[in-house]
């Protein structure tokens, strides 16, 4: 049952350095080329796209009461694909049923087995880019690299980290504890990993694979059968996960029903039967604080690991770079629409201006200088729709149309492409304004005039602090003002990029290297991923003998 273990211990090696080390790495190339995926991959990725269309999707052995399944693309048309679909209690009955083979099986067993997954699950990424693209709304290449590749590693990462906690300890030891003229006491020790329970992993619409690898495989590396649970707009990703899962656990001889997918429809979801039943010990959560907080308050039996809302900020104190700085804006505030948890949103410039290399510019200046940038990087149609994707909600769409009335206009939202779509509006509002204090999801900025810089980082940290942030950044030429603006936020919990221009986003977050969301502020409680967000899935227990003579 190792032999998977076995062929991927280099991978699980590279990837336990790259833990420590925090440089880069990963081992799922992140460009959608048939020179790293084969000449034959995209097509085979758009033919089988095309072939999972209107037709029932196939899980062999997964239970099936009925069929549901309602996904229409953001791009436009409905997906026509129905799943096999059971009540809570027959999906707990089936895990429950698994839930023994899977916690005696040795952690190289589910290592072994999570990480022939994930390297199954890396051949097919131009189908789950596909399947990410028309239920997310995501344009294709990021789809690829989210949904496919970045995925990938973020579920390595977990396993990874999930094989180091199981092994940080000796399994066994022979105890001698001398006493003195009379014979020493000599016990034979040995421990056992007792994983936590039932897992249920709750998807969100936006990223569906990026945000649940992480709780699946560490679930799953720990001996926790792991109920699927996807948003009902985004249901294919995760169920082609859960088949590659299926299939990889059967021929490690280990129960197919370690995972499972639990498939509802709008009105009729199954999500807090599931959540509140007494086996399901651990909870992974992406999406509104408002189901956070439902969760909290009822699904009381159960570890929570939670991604919620959050504001995040940019502070502009000065910059270097005017130009630069704009254009890393823009695309922040246009890559996918803004529907990003990591999205800038709150924009602090004070309210006197601020210096740069094109001399001293007014607020209003940074203002309109931002939206133009926005507009420079938009003006191509085509780029614009591979940069702005579409809207995976129709709700965000009201969102832009409602935020109209909050400010002062500086860049308006506008349709674009395929689907439904928008670009990003800024408005200019006062430091104070209700609009600034909570999360408006979506392609929608604010650029708030505050009284200088430092209360624009005392502002921001604050915030982040109060209502959760999962990113902020600063420009500024002041050694001295940064470090107390790391400082700053630090103690709020949220992590800070500083000066960035070029290729380098604060939207984006690496694997190995980033820990996603710090769990220290409300934006959420888990960290992906840290040794707290894998070791409370598993405990050890103990059992001792007098050694044999």
């Amino acid at each position: 049952m190792t032999e998977f273990f076995d062929r991927h211990r280099p991978m699980l090696d590279a990837a336990l350095d790259a833990l420590r080390q925090r440089a880069f790495w990963s081992p799922f190339p992140e460009i959608p080329s048939g020179k790293i995926y084969g000449e034959s991959a995209r097509e085979e990725g758009e033919t089988g796209f095309a072939a999972l269309r209107n037709a029932g999707f196939e899980l062999p052995g997964h239970p099936n009461q009925r069929r549901l399944g309602a996904e229409v693309s953001p791009f436009g048309g409905a997906l026509g694909i129905t799943y096999p679909a059971a009540d809570a209690a027959t999906l707990i009955a089936a895990a429950q049923a698994a839930q023994p083979a899977l916690a005696a099986a040795s952690p190289e067993a589910r290592v072994g087995a999570c990480l022939e997954a994930l390297v199954r699950l890396n051949r097919i990424s131009f189908l789950i880019g596909h399947a990410t693209m028309h239920t997310t709304g995501q344009a294709f290449a990021m789809a690829f690299q989210a949904g496919g590749p970045h995925a990938q590693d973020r579920g390595l990462e977990a396993v990874a980290m999930a094989w180091d906690e199981m092994t940080r300890f000796a399994p066994q030891a022979r105890w001698e504890k001398p006493q003195g003229k009379a014979a020493p006491i000599v016990l034979e020790k040995h421990w056992s990993i007792v994983p936590a329970g039932l897992s249920l992993a709750i998807g969100c619409n936006t990223f569906p694979t990026w945000n649940s690898y992480s709780g699946i495989f560490a679930s799953l590396a720990t001996g926790n059968p792991v109920i699927v649970k996807p948003h009902p707009a985004a249901i294919l990703p995760l169920a082609l996960t859960v088949r590659v899962l299926r299939e990889v656990l059967a021929e490690a001889g280990l129960p197919a029903d370690s995972v499972l997918l639990a498939v509802d429809e709008r009105g009729a979801e199954i999500t807090q039967d599931l959540a509140t039943h007494p086996a399901v010990r651990l909870i992974d959560y992406t999406g509104s604080a408002a189901f956070g907080d439902w969760l909290r308050g009822h699904a009381t039996q159960a570890q929570l690991f939670t991604e919620e809302a959050g504001v995040n900020t940019v502070t502009i104190a000065a910059t270097d770079d005017l130009a630069g700085m704009c254009a890393n804006l823009a695309f922040s505030l246009a890559l996918y629409s803004g529907q990003m948890c990591t999205a800038p949103q709150n924009i602090y410039v004070p309210e006197g201006g601020i210096d740069t290399d094109q001399g001293r510019k007014s607020f209003d200046e940074v203002g309109l200088a931002l939206a133009a940038a926005i507009d420079a990087l938009l003006a191509d149609p085509a780029r614009a729709a591979g940069i702005c994707g579409a809207i995976a909600n129709q709700a965000t769409l009201e969102r832009v149309q409602q935020a109209r009335g909050l400010g002062r206009v500086l860049r308006d939202s506008a349709p674009l492409g395929q689907g439904r779509t928008a670009t990003p509006l800024l408005l200019a509002l006062r430091d104070g304004d209700p609009a600034c204090e909570r999360e408006c999801f979506g392609p929608i900025a604010f650029v708030i005039a505050v009284k200088d810089a430092d209360a624009a980082i005392a502002r921001a940290a604050d915030l982040a602090r109060r209502k959760g942030a999962i990113t902020a950044a600063l420009y500024d030429r002041d050694e001295v003002r940064i470090a107390r603006a790391a400082q700053a936020f630090a103690a709020a919990g949220v992590n800070l990029s500083v000066n960035l221009t070029g290729n380098i986003y604060v939207n984006q977050s690496a694997a190995f290297s980033d820990f996603h969301v710090t769990g220290a502020n409300p934006a959420g409680n888990a960290c992906l991923t840290d040794t707290a967000f894998v070791a409370s899935r598993f405990r050890r227990a103990m059992w001792r003998r007098p050694a044999a003579a």
